[in-house]
C-alpha cells in the first residue's frame, strides 16, 4: 500500500487529466445555474458556463456533500495509507470545516488530514505542488500539514474585476453602486489573504486596475515577502476568467514587470468565475514552505 494520498477539490483548478497526471484525487465542486446542480469539469464545460453566465442566469455556488466526500476519501484509503486533504479555503467556505470534524470520526482519525491552508485557485494549486514535493521528500500527512500551515499566511493575490454583475448579484456591492461604478468606469481590485476576500482599491478603468496590481505585487515583494525574494523562494502566479488572448496578454504584462521570474497561470475555476464574472485577471504570490525538522 502506498503512503500518502493527496486529496483536493476542483477550486485548485486542476483538471481530471491533470489529477491523472499527477496521481492526485480532485473532487469536483457543485454549483447551480438556475437552480440546476453542475459540477466543474464534469457535468459542464468552460464555454457552457460562461455563455450562461454572460446571458444573465443566476449561478450559486454550494459545498460538496457529505456523503460525496467520504465517498472518495474510501476510495482512496483502499490504496494509500494515509490522506491529505486540502480543499477550498475555511475563509471562503464551511467545506473545510466539516471535513475537519469528519476527519474525527474513528474510521479516519491518524488517516485523513484536513489542511486548513487559506488558500483557493492558483495559490491553492502552488501548495499541493509543494505538498507533492514534500511526499516525495519523505515526509508523512501529519508533518506535511503542519508546515502548510505554519505558512498559511504568506500568500497574498489582487484580483481585478471587469464586470460588476456578478459581485452585485452575489450581494458584496450594492445596485446603486454597481451602477455608479458602471456610469464612472470604476473597476475594483479585490484583495485575498487568508482565505479572506476584501475590497484592495477601486481604480478608473480597467488599465488603471491592472497596473494597480503589478504596483502592489512589487511593493509585497520589496517588503512582505523580501526574505523569500532574496532566497528565490516566492512563486510569482496569475489567473483569469478573461478569453485566452487577454489571459496571454496579462501574464506577458507580468513577465515584463518581474523579469527573470516565472509565472504560473490558471483559469480561475468557475466557482470563483460565478463571483467575479467574466473578465477577471489577477496577480499574486506565495512562499516556498519550511521543512519539518
Amino acid at each position: 500500500m502506498k503512503k500518502t494520498g493527496i486529496v483536493t477539490d476542483s477550486h485548485s483548478g486542476f483538471t481530471p487529466e491533470e489529477a491523472d497526471q499527477f496521481g492526485i484525487f480532485v473532487l469536483p465542486m457543485p454549483f447551480y445555474i438556475e437552480e440546476k446542480c453542475y459540477y466543474e469539469n464534469t457535468t459542464i464545460s468552460r464555454e457552457e458556463f460562461f455563455e450562461k453566465l454572460l446571458g444573465g442566469a443566476v449561478i450559486t455556488t454550494s459545498q460538496p456533500s457529505p456523503e460525496s466526500v467520504m465517498q472518495l476519501w474510501d476510495r482512496v484509503l483502499e490504496e494509500y495509507e494515509e490522506i491529505l486533504y486540502l480543499p477550498i479555503s475555511s475563509g471562503l467556505s464551511g467545506s473545510c470545516g466539516v471535513a475537519t470534524a469528519f476527519a474525527q470520526e474513528d474510521k479516519y482519525e491518524g488517516r485523513v488530514f484536513v489542511v486548513d491552508h487559506g488558500r483557493v485557485a492558483t495559490p491553492l494549486r502552488r501548495t499541493i505542488m509543494d505538498a507533492m514535493e514534500m511526499v516525495a521528500e519523505g515526509y508523512s500527512a501529519a508533518q506535511i500539514k503542519a508546515a502548510i500551515e505554519a505558512d498559511r499566511d504568506n500568500m497574498i493575490i489582487y484580483i481585478g474585476v471587469e464586470n460588476l454583475d456578478c459581485l452585485k448579484r452575489g450581494g458584496r456591492i450594492s445596485v446603486a453602486t454597481a451602477a455608479v461604478a458602471t456610469v464612472l468606469n470604476i473597476k475594483p481590485v479585490l484583495q485575498l489573504t487568508t482565505g479572506l476576500l476584501d475590497t484592495y482599491k477601486k481604480c478608473h478603468g480597467f488599465k488603471n486596475a491592472r497596473k494597480t496590481m503589478i504596483e502592489a505585487m512589487r511593493r509585497a515583494l520589496d517588503t512582505r515577502f523580501k526574505e523569500w525574494y532574496d532566497r528565490g523562494e516566492v512563486y510569482l502566479m496569475a489567473a483569469s476568467s478573461a478569453d485566452p488572448e487577454t489571459t496571454a496578454g496579462w501574464v506577458k504584462e507580468i513577465e515584463e514587470a518581474f523579469p527573470g521570474m516565472e509565472v504560473l497561470c490558471d483559469d480561475l475555476t468557475l466557482g470563483l468565475c460565478a463571483h467575479v464574472g467574466h473578465g477577471g485577471l489577477g496577480i499574486g504570490c506565495s512562499c516556498r514552505p519550511g521543512r519539518p525538522e
